[in-house]
């Protein structure tokens, strides 16, 4: 029920979503002021959600949050990789997305000795036994680069943050590991913590690809942008639900 009540949630939160909504309320009242002004609302959601600078201030409040606490010297237990980073559209191989920084960090980590096992904690959203999850399949990627399977631990039963950190929290403890660094994006950082603090683990953080970037170029409406403004809506929105139902811990 979370997972499904999460999606709607999502969806309610999208900027395109309150500019269908205020277009059709201005198509029921199109004959008074009111319609109007809906419509003008709808306008001004659409292109001020979709403009850089407005998109870009959005991710860099949701992304200051995320601590980088790596340890250049310290060999670490496990890194432990939070999934997200495939397209499950693709119907054939893995096709990787804009969070595929979290699966190269931890093969750099991995294949410098920074790290003596990967961990990663990706289930199936829709799980589907004739599939591969999204945990088996980025497996297989770090074993094509030529990482051992036997310091690859796969994680396949999380359908979101807080069983990402329940699941890879009772693997944790079945290894006896103790030092571990975790691996995901920068705005998703935060609440990731939050969770596995919530479980009683504890680990170091490495954020990865930051998409705030380092200017506000133009105010001309993007869909990209619109896309970044949504994604940092929708994890400060998830942080604020995650704490309120006890997901997570500050």
């Amino acid at each position: 029920m979370f997972i499904f009540l999460s999606k709607v949630l999502d969806l309610l939160l999208a900027p395109l979503t309150w500019t269908l909504l205020l277009l059709a309320g201005a198509a029921v009242l199109r004959r008074g002021r009111a319609g109007w002004w809906l419509a003008v609302a709808a306008a001004t959601v659409l292109a001020g959600f979709s403009a850089e600078p407005v998109a870009v201030r959005l991710m860099r409040f949701a992304e200051r949050s995320a601590p980088n606490t790596f340890r250049p010297d310290a060999t670490y237990d496990a890194v432990v990789v939070l999934g997200g980073m495939t397209d499950p559209s693709v119907g054939a191989g893995v096709e990787l997305n804009a969070a595929a920084d979290r699966i190269v960090r931890a093969f750099e980590l991995a294949r410098s000795g920074h790290a003596r096992h990967v961990l990663l904690s990706a289930g199936a959203l829709h799980p589907d036994p004739s599939e591969p999850t999204e945990a088996e399949q980025l497996s297989q990627k770090l074993r094509d680069w030529g990482i051992a399977p036997d310091r690859i631990v796969t994680e396949t039963r999380s359908r979101n943050t807080h069983k990402n950190a329940v699941e890879s929290a009772r693997i944790v403890a079945a290894r006896g590991w103790n030092d571990l660094l975790l691996v995901t994006s920068a705005v998703h950082m935060q609440r990731a913590l939050e969770c596995f603090h919530r479980v009683g683990i504890f680990p170091d953080a490495l954020p990865t690809d930051f998409r705030a970037g380092g200017r506000d170029p133009s105010w001309f409406p993007r869909a990209t942008s619109l896309e970044k403004s949504t994604e940092a809506l929708r994890e400060l929105a998830g942080r604020a639900v995650y704490r309120w139902v006890g997901y997570a811990r500050r």
